[in-house]
């Protein structure tokens, strides 16, 4: 799947951050051509049947109520009583099981790989659908088989009624845009931006969409997570004073200084810029799924390094990034740090060059772990990442992926 061309075709990287990254939507024809899935859609129901996969049922006109949602796992006899049109299937995070899905995300390196949530693909027979509606984050959305028709219509917000009928989120109100209604055909990308309102469905018998989604945390879940982890590290003296108190007006008044003083106690605390970005890294690499990474049953050590060396080609791939694992760094006057699933390390300036080709590769050969053999500090994280499941080898791809199902 992976190869030289620019998914988004003539416009480049820079254009497309400039004029339509979370402003505006982009129909890009034929982004990948001759795109051939690597599962087909008996394989994507049979993900649906399995306890460890996250994944739902839309009926249209459900049994019970309209635009009716069913949660996964499923048994075949559900699949077997479904009618022939209107309805979809959804699986979510299918990257974090195939190493094939994920290797679509390579075509998005002009984005933080930080951002990238998942990769959920959709089957829908003829007429299949999720209804109207928007989402708070970036998306893609890859035309995989079959056709799909797109209508776009208005930006939304918190405050857009939605119908109360359905436990869906569909729009009362879809204000379709004549010039945004499209049929995509395999290998065409549609991106959209967050809060506009779309509205797909299939036409045909074997319609399938992959979509890369982007992680958007909410001003709550900054606010609330940020000030969580910065409170643990706060001292106890650090409280409300008031020295500056006058005469009040009336005494039970809190007048506009004693707001005031609250702001400074609070923009001190939170004025902690090395906090700050180690929460955030923690926080955007947190894996999607509680258990979602596999261990070795034993820790290794560096001796297992070594032993892996002695018997490898060179050149050889020895390890690999864990399907759905999130690698970053930040690296400021505040400090540097390796993030991986939710962990964070410190690192010293001398290995800068390594920690970015580390969060730059999707695989390790001989020479990466050479290289990381000579230094301790590099040994050390190297360790970490492999014995937090956020490294393995490739050679165990099979087991993992049975532990995975």
């Amino acid at each position: 799947m992976t190869s030289s061309i620019s998914i988004l075709g003539s416009i480049s990287r820079e254009d497309f951050l400039r004029d339509y990254w979370q402003k505006k939507p982009l129909l890009i024809r034929q982004a990948l051509p001759g795109f051939t899935p690597p599962l087909d859609i008996d394989e994507l129901a049979g993900l649906a049947l399995e306890e460890t996969v996250e994944s739902r049922i839309v009926m249209e006109q459900g049994p019970e109520a309209p635009w009716q949602l069913f949660n996964g796992p499923f048994e075949e006899a559900f699949f077997d009583q479904l009618p022939a049109t209107n309805w979809t299937l959804l699986v979510q995070a299918v990257d974090h099981l195939l190493p094939e899905v994920g290797e679509l995300l390579q075509h998005f390196d002009f984005l933080p790989r930080w951002r990238v949530d998942d990769i959920m693909i959709s089957y829908a027979p003829p007429g299949g659908s999720v209804g109207p509606h928007i989402d708070y984050y970036d998306v893609f959305l890859l035309q995989a088989s079959g056709q799909r028709r797109w209508q776009l219509g208005q930006f939304c917000d918190e405050s857009t009624p939605l119908r109360t009928d359905t436990r869906l989120k569909i729009l009362t109100e879809f204000q379709a845009s004549p010039e945004m209604d499209w049929v995509l055909e395999p290998g065409d990308l549609l991106y959209l931006p967050p809060q506009l309102a779309h509205w797909g469905t299939s036409l045909s018998e074997d319609c399938t969409t992959w979509s890369v989604g982007f992680r958007a945390p909410s001003a709550e879940e900054a606010l609330c997570g940020a000030a969580d982890f910065i409170g643990e590290r706060l001292k106890e003296d650090q409280r409300y004073t008031d020295a500056d108190l006058t005469l009040p007006r009336h005494p039970a008044e809190m007048d506009d200084a004693a707001i005031q003083r609250l702001k400074n106690l609070l923009q001190t605390a939170l004025d902690n810029p090395a906090a700050l970005s180690e929460w955030f890294g923690r926080a955007i690499t947190q894996t999607k799924y509680e258990d979602q990474l596999l261990p070795p049953e034993q820790p290794w050590q560096q001796e297992q390094l070594e032993a892996l060396l002695r018997f490898a080609a060179p050149n050889q791939v020895l390890l690999a990034v864990a399907e759905g694992s999130r690698l970053a760094f930040r690296a400021a006057a505040e400090g540097r740090w390796l993030f991986a699933d939710g962990e964070a390390w410190c690192y010293p300036a001398s290995l800068q060059g390594w920690i970015e080709n580390l969060c730059q590769q999707f695989t390790f050969d001989t020479q990466f772990i050479k290289l990381a053999l000579q230094s301790p500090e590099s040994t050390a994280l190297l360790l970490q990442l492999i014995n937090q499941g956020s490294l393995y080898l490739p050679d165990e791809a099979d087991e993992r992926g049975q532990a995975l199902h």
